[in-house]
């Protein structure tokens, strides 16, 4: 068989192997029962469950609707590359549905209950102050830019200024289908190396920030994180500002307390206290959660005696800027020498090794 008519029919393959592992039955009846609940006129009472409903409804049509036109143009593509007698006219069109393909078999593999949901994420600067902070906020911008190339709205939910320059911590939710499928590979300690320019000696500096990512756990999955208003501790202070005008007089700004597990969540990063509660409980139930699955996590891994917790010793990846360029991934051996673009948010080389990494 030539190449071209090769690459086609393995296309069309690799696709019905992409829809029984994504189940695409069970989401098409998934997304039937959530479109009923929307017609109900008591739909919109809860605006929080509603609009999570909604973006849940959005995220399974676009899945389906981008397979579906995908399937339509394999096959068509496929019906001249059969009936063709020199192929190699078609040789860009499959190159372009092999690009494609690649993206939908990443889907594929994000088959966990939050992966085609949202993420939140923060960074927060290590040891090393100035230097620290200003690295901090270099990654801050990286997985900005990184989500505008993949069509992905951020919202700041809270964020700390570093003193000098940078930043000591920010959290943001990032919003678009598989948000948190394709970023939760970013958890953990990242490294960079570099002349600093803090320094009129521009000595060699190493500083360190840890990435941590979570996911968006809406009212909609409440049932699997029980907050009981007892086990809750709240405070009320004034949001931090520069002063002039904009100085808070009331008190805005939340910070909650889970008792139980100790666990402590703040947020000032919206005018009304009510918005900011909001967001604090949508951090905080987002964190109980992972707190919950690193505990199962430990009892497995314990068992068969490979169990490392999370801390800043688990590097995930370095980014050197001097005495060379290299940005490598420690998990999967995964390094470019372009810099420059990686801190540009051009990081889908490493986030798809790792997702391949772990499917396995």
């Amino acid at each position: 068989m030539p190449e071209i008519k090769q690459r086609a029919e393995i296309i069309k393959d690799s696709l019905e192997e992409i829809k029984k592992s994504l189940d695409i039955k069970r989401k098409k009846i998934e997304l039937r029962e959530l479109e009923a609940q929307s017609l109900d006129p008591d739909f919109w009472n809860d605006q929080e469950k509603a609009r999570s409903v909604m973006q849940k409804i959005g995220s399974l049509r676009d899945l389906i609707d981008k397979l579906e036109s995908f399937e339509n143009e394999v096959l068509v593509l496929l019906d001249l590359v059969r009936e063709s007698k020199d192929d190699e006219i078609f040789g860009k069109d499959v190159s372009s549905l092999e690009e494609r393909l690649k993206e939908l078999k990443l889907a594929s593999f994000l088959s966990g209950k939050y992966d085609s949901g949202n993420a939140i994420v923060s960074i927060h600067a290590g040891q090393g102050g100035t230097e620290a902070m200003d690295w901090a906020s270099m990654l801050y911008r990286m997985y900005l830019r990184y989500a505008e190339r993949k069509n992905f709205k951020v919202e700041t939910l809270d964020l700390t200024e570093g003193e000098e320059a940078g930043i000591k911590s920010v959290t943001f939710k990032v919003i678009g289908p598989y948000a948190y499928g394709y970023l939760k590979g970013e958890s953990g300690t990242h490294r960079l190396v570099r002349q600093s320019p803090f320094n009129a000696d521009r000595l060699r500096q190493t500083s360190f920030a840890l990435v941590g990512v979570l996911p968006e756990i809406s009212d909609v999955d409440e049932s699997d994180i029980n907050l009981k208003d007892e086990d809750l501790e709240w405070q009320f202070f004034r949001s931090s500002s520069q002063g002039g005008q904009n100085v808070q007089k009331v008190s805005t700004a939340v910070r909650v307390k889970h008792i139980p597990t100790g666990i402590t969540v703040s947020c000032q990063t919206q005018r009304f206290q009510e918005q900011n509660r909001k967001i604090a409980l949508e951090l905080l139930r987002a964190k109980v959660w992972a707190l919950e699955e690193e505990r199962k996590s430990k009892e497995v891994k314990e068992i068969k005696g490979e169990y490392r917790p999370a801390s800043w010793g688990n590097q995930i990846r370095s980014y050197v800027l001097h005495p060379y360029k290299m940005v490598k991934d420690l998990r999967t051996n995964v390094e470019t020498s372009n810099t420059e673009a990686v801190l540009n948010g051009e990081i889908d080389e490493f986030i798809e090794a790792e997702i391949l990494s772990l499917a396995t």
